[in-house]
């Protein structure tokens, strides 16, 4: 219970620290926003950008103030608020002879307080006494001058109850005033010192931050304190909905103004709200709080913000349908929202007229939509090759990812569709169609390698080409992709010199030049020589079949299933099935068993007798080659009592002559080693300084 008390409370605090530091955030967006007549002289115009300046660098350190600093600053304000408002209720009651009627035309005909007298000066009053307390109690002021601010409060409301003159009312209010403001600043100027210690600390602290971590450390770290992204969200959603109570009022207004809504108030109010819900108008009033809802930099930070949200819960939605626990694939709230506005930089959003900046917008968002639909992709991706190559054989883990993959190749088609029919051709319209149909040969290559998969898996004999499928189904899918890169940058290059060119649009293309077409031709051409070196590495061992394979009796220490037909043999005497090898040599050139180097320049070595992996002999395929060891020796014609521990020889020895092939075949993993004989290799070089040597000679190859 206190632990859900505590976690409440921390939310709250979360809650109320986002919602103080939002007010800043509008601020800023008026500063930048403000317009000003250049034509006053440059005394005025530096005057009106220094206040811009010192107004922006208040507030923006107010947003970065540390939660406690926050509040206490929120409290002097909300201080100063209640005053400022006590003081002009006062000015204005002693202002006014008539002040009901004044205050009922400046409420804008609400009724909030009585008509008659006596019952008027009573609730004002209590008006008054309740700022006058919020005062004194959020400036915590002493018993004896609280009572002094309450009671310079309460004088001027005094002065009209019981009828002084207006100009004696009058200047005991703006005395009252006065002393209200005096006390004010006093407070104030007794608390610099506690805000020269806060900016002070504050600065230190950024300075070691910075020293110790860096500079992009310490931007992260604020921007997680402060809670950017919720403060921005915030702010553009409470900013929209202002905007649109204001635009319905405006549309009421100009309704009940038009004469349109005949036959009564009630019918009039009927016919509004009808027309407010019509197709029209809605599409009108979504129409301009889209183009107001980013006209600034701030603003398309906030509708960023937004964004995240929005494909942050998509993502998870996406997730745990097609059940995939990648942590990595949790970050589409993170890449939707850079994407959207590195799009709107690079196209200058926020500077453009209201109905371009509309279709600007829209066109940002269809290549938003077809680059989420790419990062889907790769999300679903892995989980469809996982539940092929594992032989899942559950119709309800496949039918969620593929029915993503099926929607992934139908929404591109008809989003293509869509925009073929309604627009001309151009550079956006080409780069959109060129995203849909490279995520269309996406899914397919992926649906492709998974029924390759599939088809594997229900097949009961090894399947030795289907890596050999896979790389070409893949790779013809990346050179397909690639050819789009290079499209799409030619397409790039032409929108900037002939359309749109701008320094931001010169560093995205030269970042897709670099990622998106030299590092993936490049990785590309790596894999390509990989696989032809592990080829030339295969072919160069010598391969075991018929009776030889069969005396073995072993299976392949990588996949542990038996020799069907053929095998591969290591230099060091350790084989394997010719796939398996192969895909192990795409990692390392180094045998899975002894990690000695297996691919050997010299095609002329001597081809001598091998053993198996378990310590087994065979004799070469070829005829001509030597012959197999004698009994109670090597391959090497060493004696093999000498490769044995003490007392082994004697062992066998007295149990009844020398062991057969049988008795020598035992499981790899029972078999110790003495110290001595793993330092060495036949009494000759030790093993660990020649792997060491081989590793060199293959890193200089």
């Amino acid at each position: 219970m206190a632990s859900t008390q505590a976690r409440l409370g921390q939310q709250a605090l979360a809650l109320l620290d986002v919602a103080l530091r939002v007010p800043c955030i509008f601020i800023i967006d008026a500063i930048f926003n403000s317009y000003y007549d250049q034509g006053s002289g440059w005394v005025g115009a530096t005057g009106r950008v220094l206040v811009r300046v010192i107004g922006v660098l208040i507030f923006t350190v107010v947003l970065l103030l540390s939660q406690k600093a926050l509040f206490k600053f929120y409290t002097l304000f909300l201080a100063v608020l209640l005053g400022l408002a006590a003081v002009l209720i006062n000015y204005y009651a002693t202002s006014h002879i008539d002040f009901y009627s004044a205050y009922y035309k400046a409420a804008l005909g609400f009724r909030l307080l009585p008509r008659n007298g006596a019952t008027l000066w009573l609730g004002m009053a209590a008006v008054q006494m309740i700022f006058g307390i919020g005062y004194v109690f959020l400036l915590n002021l002493q018993s004896v001058f609280a009572a002094l601010v309450v009671l310079d409060i309460m004088i001027p409301l005094w002065g009209m109850m019981i009828e002084l003159p207006a100009d004696v009312r009058h200047m005991i209010a703006v005395v009252s005033g006065l002393a209200l403001a005096l006390n004010t600043a006093v407070c104030l100027a007794m608390r610099l010192k506690w805000f020269y210690y806060s900016c002070r600390y504050v600065y230190l602290l950024v300075r070691h931050m910075y020293r110790i971590y860096g500079l992009q450390l310490l931007l992260e770290d604020t921007w997680k304190r402060i809670r950017f992204p919720d403060v921005l969200r915030v702010f553009w959603l409470t900013r929209v909905t202002a905007q649109a109570l204001i635009l319905v009022y405006v549309v009421r207004a100009v309704r009940r103004e038009s004469g349109d809504a005949a036959g009564g108030a009630a019918d009039g109010s009927s016919d509004a709200q009808g027309y407010l819900f019509s197709w029209d108008v809605f599409w009108d009033l979504t129409s301009n709080l889209i183009i107001s809802g980013c006209d600034s930099t701030l603003t398309v930070l906030g509708m960023s913000a937004v964004i995240s949200s929005m494909a942050h819960y998509l993502g998870l939605s996406i997730l745990a349908f097609i059940g995939s626990t990648e942590e990595e694939d949790k970050r589409l709230g993170f890449v939707a929202p850079v994407l959207f506005f590195i799009l709107a930089l690079q196209t200058g959003l926020s500077s453009l007229d209201p109905e371009e900046r509309l279709v600007r917008l829209s066109r940002n968002m269809c290549l938003l939509l077809t680059a989420i639909l790419h990062f889907i992709h790769g999300m679903a991706d892995p989980v469809l090759m996982s539940l092929s190559a594992s032989h899942v054989s559950s119709f309800r883990r496949h039918f969620p990812v593929l029915l993503v993959s099926v929607a992934l190749f139908v929404l591109p088609v008809v989003l293509s569709f869509a925009l073929w029919h309604h627009y001309a051709l151009n550079t956006w319209l080409f780069a959109v169609t060129a995203f849909c149909v490279e995520l269309c040969l996406k899914v397919v290559v992926s649906l492709t390698v998974y029924g390759l998969f599939m088809v594997d898996g229900f097949s009961n004999i090894l399947w030795e080409k289907l890596d050999d499928y896979v790389y070409y189904v893949r790779s013809t899918g990346n050179i397909i992709e690639f050819l789009f890169g290079v499209i799409m940058f030619g397409n790039g290059a032409y929108t900037m010199m002939f359309e749109l060119g701008s320094k931001i649009r010169a560093c995205m293309m030269c970042l897709h030049a670099y990622f998106n077409i030299y590092l993936q031709a490049k990785n590309g051409w790596k894999t390509f020589i990989n696989r032809r070196t592990a080829v030339k590495k295969i072919n160069s061992l010598p391969e075991v079949r018929g009776d030889q394979l069969r005396n073995i009796e072993d299976v392949c220490a990588i996949c542990y299933q038996e020799f069907a037909s053929s095998a591969r043999l290591t230099p060091c005497h350790h084989y394997f099935h010719a796939l398996c090898l192969r895909k192990w040599l795409y990692i390392q050139d180094t045998c899975p068993m002894c990690h000695q180097r297996v691919y050997v320049e010299d095609e002329g070595r001597d081809r001598a007798a091998f053993s198996n992996n378990n310590g087994g002999y065979a004799a070469p395929q070829d005829g001509a080659a030597a012959d197999p060891p004698a009994q109670g020796e090597n391959q090497h014609g060493q004696p093999v009592a000498e490769l044995l521990p003490n007392g082994a020889a004697g062992g066998t020895h007295a149990a009844g002559g020398p062991p057969g092939l049988d008795e020598l075949v035992e499981d790899n993993d029972s078999i110790e080693y003495d110290e001595d004989e793993w330092g060495t290799q036949n009494g000759s070089t030790p093993i660990e300084e020649e792997y060491i040597n081989d590793d060199t000679d293959s890193t200089e190859d």
